[in-house]
């Protein structure tokens, strides 16, 4: 996913130094320098649990290190057509995709009638992160990342949320009371 994120908050006193423009128009596949942050995230079909980082470019070097960290050898990796997921074959993960450009959403390769290749699951992610960020009315491209890393903590522990306390304030107990 691309965020427009731009330098909300960020004082601007040099004249030659405009504030922040609005609607950024810029097409195509964003980056940390267009004000477009691309948002690698990674997320359990069966476990539903997420991982979400911010990159600075949408290329191989940014994206495979994080998908290979972030999930076990011999995984089956559901991804869209990006190169950038084209190597994952030979670093030990089984990659399907589907053809976003061939307007190919889902695709079952075993016959049983079940379209088992698809992204869906993080794509419907997306439309949740978004729509958690919209009432900030834009974020900072600097701060992102902590945004990112609040949602995630919302989402993997939205069924245990007293469990997510306990993580976020450490050494702080809570009483049931």
């Amino acid at each position: 996913m691309y965020q427009n994120a731009g330098e909300k908050g960020r004082p601007h006193p040099e004249p030659d130094d405009p504030p922040r423009r609005r609607g950024n128009k810029f097409n195509g596949h964003g980056t940390f320098e267009n004000d477009r942050p691309p948002i690698l995230g990674v997320i359990g079909r069966e476990s539903g649990q997420v991982f979400l980082r911010q990159t600075y470019r949408s290329t191989v070097k940014a994206i495979e290190p994080v998908v290979l960290r972030v999930t076990a050898p011999a995984t089956e990796v559901h991804t869209d057509e990006w190169h950038a997921y084209d190597d994952l074959d030979d670093r030990g993960r089984t990659r399907f995709s589907v053809n976003h450009n061939r307007k190919e959403w889902a695709r079952d390769d075993d016959g049983d009638g079940v379209r088992e290749v698809h992204s869906n699951t993080i794509e419907g992610f997306w439309l949740g992160l978004r729509n958690y960020l919209r009432p900030f009315r834009g974020v900072s491209k600097c701060r992102l990342d902590l945004y990112l890393a609040f949602y995630q903590g919302i989402h993997n522990f939205r069924r245990d949320f007293v469990g997510f306390l306990r993580q976020l304030l450490g050494p702080f107990t809570l009483n049931s009371s």
